[in-house]
């Protein structure tokens, strides 16, 4: 029997009373699940606090507010208010990226606290010290897209508006915490800037200057994809691993390159897959949705095979 309007809005306005008992039930299991999965992960150690992905993300966008603080400082900061920004959120940035730093690391079975800390904020020195190459680095990158990108109208829109642009400093920066042993931080980075430009870039990948990703959505680079200088690629390309090798136990090995090399001055067009440790030699052109296993030699260009058009007339009808 259908309930009446007056019923039924009285029910959906009404505040009922917990099943506090259901309820705790659910909490149980769920601490039951937690301490299992803590003990498979922790041993015999009490579980660590872990870093947090949404500091790391407020990091993330204070380093680029830090590196361009005319474009992504805060909000109506004129020119010359820049330098005294810049001032007062380095060490921000410094004593922030130490403590998340210090957090992953406290995850080893043999951390040291004392010891872990001053790591730590070693690391952040070094990385905060990185500053001032990365942006002579990602300038670049900027320069290659506006020389490689005619809709280009200035340098200004290249910073705001390119995704492929956001996407390669935001990996510069994750890469540099990656080189530290920051690995899970940089991890976090990349997705960051996965989830915000839809290039899904490794940290650990080797990218040299003067790099433009034109549009972007779907790229993949690899771990150990190594990028040379005034690379340009374009949607969807997929710099990644041809097969992955275990020990003969069904462990996978980590750590071996198993991604492409790609030398100066390569072109990559939209939707080509080069899978393997392969060189693509200085100067080629890969075009357009081609599938690659094998090396390329310098200046070859690669295209797939050239569709056939078929034109069907319509059947005549003798008169």
């Amino acid at each position: 029997m259908k309930e009446g309007p007056a019923k039924m809005n009285q029910m959906l306005q009404g505040q009922p009373e917990p099943d506090t008992a259901a309820l705790s039930e659910v909490a149980e299991k769920l601490r039951l699940i937690r301490m299992i999965s803590q003990q498979k992960r922790y041993k015999d150690r009490p579980a660590p606090c872990l870093p947090s992905r949404s500091l790391i993300d407020e990091i993330l966008s204070e380093t680029v507010g830090l590196l361009y603080p005319a474009h992504f400082g805060p909000v109506g900061m004129c020119h010359n208010e820049t330098e005294a920004y810049v001032a007062r959120t380095l060490p921000t940035v410094q004593a922030r990226i130490a403590r998340q730093i210090a957090l992953e690391w406290m995850l080893s079975d043999d951390a040291d606290p004392t010891e872990t800390y001053a790591r730590a904020e070693a690391a952040s020195l070094a990385f905060v010290a990185s500053l001032p190459v990365l942006r002579d680095l990602h300038d670049t990158d900027i320069a290659a897209a506006y020389a490689g990108d005619p809709s280009a109208k200035s340098l200004d829109e290249i910073i705001f508006c390119f995704p492929g642009i956001a996407a390669v400093l935001r990996h510069r920066i994750a890469h540099v915490l990656y080189g530290l042993g920051a690995t899970m931080i940089a991890r976090i980075m990349a997705e960051q800037s996965h989830s915000m430009t839809g290039i899904d870039i490794h940290p650990g990948a080797r990218i040299g200057p003067a790099f433009f990703i034109d549009h972007g959505t779907g790229v993949v680079i690899g771990e150990t994809a190594i990028i040379g200088r005034n690379v340009r690629l374009y949607q969807q390309v997929t710099l990644g691993a041809k097969r992955f090798e275990d020990d003969g136990n069904g462990q996978l090995i980590k750590g071996r390159p198993r991604h492409p090399v790609i030398e100066d001055d390569v072109v990559i067009y939209a939707g080509a897959t080069i899978l393997g440790r392969i060189t693509i030699g200085r100067g080629a052109v890969i075009g357009g949705g081609v599938w690659l296993t094998r090396p390329v030699p310098a200046a070859a260009i690669v295209t797939q095979a050239a569709p056939e058009l078929s034109v069907l007339h319509p059947a005549t009808t003798p008169g």
